[in-house]
């Protein structure tokens, strides 16, 4: 806590310099919510919200982020119509709610017709480090700031599906060959020249190796890391496994138009099996008991933090 005297001195944005900000859990404006079918969800809402602010409150009780404000805003999306706040964590629903912020801020007719390179290259939504200071703190104060959230394991399983076992035309030159190359034993000439055919094995062992080849990537980073989710005081936490009704549910909440509807489609490689948590057996089997554990501690604050079973 900074002493009185300091607190006058300073501008509140310093503050995000290395001080720990206890969040305030604000109640949440329901004025635009019509009927009665909510309820459950609402309860269901409610209890996230005081469960991540209690385990913030008793964790960052004596930490320190040395962070700038900057930083910490770098993946959330900003929408000033309806002033809201998405925090983006990758396959977690990220694109649908893209498409979905596209179309609250006029700029899209439908989320249907809005493709996949247009949501994630079109740069047609703005991001909260692209205002200046005094501008990115009066929309954290003043917007409803949201997160969808997803069990870790289910996370990383989906990232690594999409990026490894499909034609990738970045991540296989740029990650796979890295991690062929430094993982994989007389490995072929062929893998080497192009990074494809990555092993789940192989790409955990780049994920735990503290001197990786190459660096993170907000498909696998930790949300913690993303988001800050004790530093920034999320007013809504939707999860995936709830998705559609959660979604909806915000919606409501900030008086999106009533023919708005969350998108239910798969955004890509519409034919694979969604990554769930019998996929997800699967892939773990490929690792040692270690490897499992050492897996799970990575993701250890996620798991806590929004109330995850650990696998």
């Amino acid at each position: 806590q900074l002493p009185d005297q300091q607190k006058m001195s300073e501008s509140p944005l310093s503050w995000f310099r290395g001080v720990y900000l206890p969040p305030a859990l604000h109640p949440l404006n329901k004025t635009l919510v019509k009927g009665g079918k909510w309820k459950d969800i609402d309860s269901t809402q409610e209890k996230r919200r005081r469960f991540l602010h209690d385990f913030c409150k008793k964790y960052n009780s004596r930490k320190k982020l040395q962070t700038h404000l900057v930083h910490l805003v770098s993946r959330i999306y900003v929408e000033d119509r309806h002033k809201v706040l998405y925090c983006e964590v990758p396959k977690a629903g990220c694109s649908n709610w893209k498409r979905v912020l596209m179309v609250l801020n006029g700029l899209a007719a439908s989320a249907h017709n809005i493709s996949h390179d247009d949501v994630h290259y079109g740069k047609h939504l703005k991001k909260l480090d692209s205002y200046d200071l005094k501008e990115i703190y009066m929309r954290l104060n003043m917007y409803t700031k949201f997160i969808f959230v997803r069990d870790p394991m289910e996370r990383l399983v989906s990232a690594f599906r999409d990026k490894f076992e499909h034609p990738n035309s970045y991540y296989h030159p740029v990650f796979g060959k890295a991690i062929i190359k430094k993982y994989r034993h007389n490995a072929d000439e062929e893998a080497l020249k192009t990074g494809s055919g990555v092993k789940f094995k192989e790409f955990i062992q780049y994920l735990l190796d503290s001197r990786r080849p190459v660096g993170m990537d907000i498909h696998w980073e930790q949300i913690t890391k993303l988001c800050y989710p004790c530093l920034i005081n999320y007013d809504f936490i939707g999860k995936f496994e709830t998705l559609e009704e959660d979604a909806n549910y915000f919606l409501q909440l900030v008086g999106a138009p009533a023919d708005l509807k969350f998108p239910k489609f798969k955004d890509r490689h519409s034919s694979d099996e969604r990554t769930s948590a019998e996929v997800v057996r699967q892939y773990l089997k490929e690792l040692s008991k270690e490897e499992r554990q050492l897996t799970y501690n990575f993701y250890y604050l996620d798991y806590l933090m929004f109330n995850y079973t650990s696998p």
